[in-house]
């Protein structure tokens, strides 16, 4: 008899290419591929119908129906629409007044709308077509309510819940009236939820949870000490038995400088000449001299997680003392964004800082620079990294979270990048100067710049890492 595969529901309030806004839509967009690829696995993805879903896709959904879903005492229409691509089928829920909206969160009423959507996901199952998963896999505080729902309304035996952290930092905290206003559960699952004089969502997921996982091994642990934890470590620290920390790949046929539609000209282990002309394009196309010069490049969010705090002291004499330009592609804090405006205006012959957010052109910073800066104070998995290692752009990172899993120091040999430890200026200063003398050996740059492009960063292995995972709640397939 042949045998059934393990069903997952990859619950996800986004995802590559629907709806994106960081790192846990290319996770979305790529994991379930992974696992689609296991003989044994039969990964699907459910996620809000957003209005920024293009009518490209929009039209090639298939309509499943309708029902109507509990939010407290409001019935919400929900409409469900399902679209196969790439060997995954993707469910949408549709309700146009949570939902078809400009961005996707920072709206006075998240909670309510990733309240609606994490029981509308129960109520879609009935229309998959005999689709029943034996997992449903959430993702971060959006959908932290689903094994809270599991748990304490719709009580099916044979479904399990996985909840990954992605980033503890964004919890959903609410008042204590949340439960009546739009949560909904009975009073006597109401502790799941409280914590400090509120209610927090991602506090219920991982107490209801039957595993919890994060992005990264290093972070995993980091999560039981209150310099990372944003106040969850006992939390974590009591619910340590089922957590797991798996570290996230990146899209190898997305970033793959010999193919990539999106930059200058390709490039390979084999022959890196196509690099030198990404970064003359570059200096070109950004009024920079065409020198030799060290391109460092930073491509973040311009928040103090990042590391962008150590910066700010250093940057100006890295950069007047030094044959070094720097290029940013980012937007965050206005004081940040600010500090790189004046920089530029300082070092108008060296430095270009583009304050936006621009995925297509994030691929030719990439392709141009030598080097990437990711000196975060806390990064749970981090994929800049991955990706600077894919396009020979060097990593100079600071050892923490998926920084410390992916990027080994190369200063005694072996190692893909440039890492220190004390996150502090000065730590941060001696990494930038050591890679800088790396790279006036030429031989040597070359060297560490092919190796990094051999990295493996692709979903095999983290997949592999989650089969087990859901090999061992659930026993396995089945007869």
């Amino acid at each position: 008899m042949t045998k059934k595969k393990i069903r997952i529901l990859y619950a996800s309030p986004e995802c590559v290419p629907f709806a994106n806004s960081g790192g846990l839509g290319e996770v979305a967009g790529s994991l379930p591929r992974a696992l689609n690829r296991k003989r044994d696995i039969e990964c699907r993805v459910i996620m809000p119908l957003y209005g920024a879903v293009s009518d490209e896709y929009r039209q090639k959904m298939r309509f499943l129906g309708s029902t109507k879903v509990g939010v407290t005492w409001r019935m919400q229409y929900m409409g469900l629409f399902e679209l196969r691509k790439n060997g995954v089928t993707y469910y949408f829920v549709d309700n146009e007044y949570y939902f078809k909206r400009d961005g996707l969160y920072g709206y006075y009423d998240d909670g309510e709308r990733f309240a609606f959507f994490s029981k509308a996901i129960f109520e879609a199952i009935a229309m998959m077509d005999g689709f029943v998963p034996d997992i449903i896999h959430a993702n971060d505080w959006q959908t932290a309510l689903v094994p809270v729902y599991q748990t304490s309304i719709y009580k099916r035996e044979f479904m399990k819940t996985v909840f990954s952290i992605h980033n503890v930092e964004y919890q959903g905290f609410y008042g204590d009236t949340a439960i009546e206003d739009f949560i909904g559960i009975p009073d006597n699952y109401r502790h799941v939820l409280e914590f400090k004089k509120g209610i927090n969502l991602m506090k219920g997921g991982i107490e209801t949870a039957n595993a919890v996982s994060t992005v990264s091994p290093t972070y995993s642990m980091e999560l039981k000490d209150p310099f990372f934890a944003f106040g969850m470590q006992g939390i974590i620290s009591r619910n340590s038995h089922k957590l797991s920390g798996i570290l996230n790949g990146i899209n190898t046929v997305v970033y793959n400088p010999e193919k990539d539609p999106l930059i200058p000209a390709n490039y390979s282990a084999g022959d890196l000449s196509g690099k030198a002309e990404c970064k003359k394009a570059l200096q070109k196309d950004l009024s920079l001299p065409e020198t030799d010069s060290m391109m460092i490049t930073m491509i973040s969010r311009l928040v103090p997680a990042k590391g962008v705090d150590l910066l700010v002291p250093i940057l100006d004499n890295i950069i007047e003392n030094n044959d070094i330009q720097f290029v940013l592609l980012g937007t965050g804090f206005p004081e940040y964004e600010d500090f790189f405006r004046g920089l530029e205006a300082r070092h108008p012959d060296k430095v270009r800082c583009l304050i936006k957010f621009d995925s297509a052109l994030s691929h030719r910073f990439y392709a141009a620079s030598d080097a990437i800066l990711v000196p975060s104070r806390s990064e749970p998995c981090g994929l800049t990294q991955m990706i600077g290692c894919r396009y020979a752009c060097v990593p100079i990172v600071r050892r923490t979270g998926g920084l410390a899993d992916s990027i080994t120091d190369c200063t005694l040999g072996d190692g893909n990048g440039f890492v220190f430890d004390d996150y502090s200026s000065d730590g941060l200063y001696s990494a930038i100067m050591n890679a800088y003398g790396t790279y006036q050996r030429k031989d040597d740059w070359k060297k560490l710049s092919v190796h990094d492009l051999k990295c493996d960063f692709g979903w095999s292995g983290s997949a592999n890492a989650y089969r087990e995972l859901y090999r061992a709640l659930t026993g396995g397939p089945g007869e």
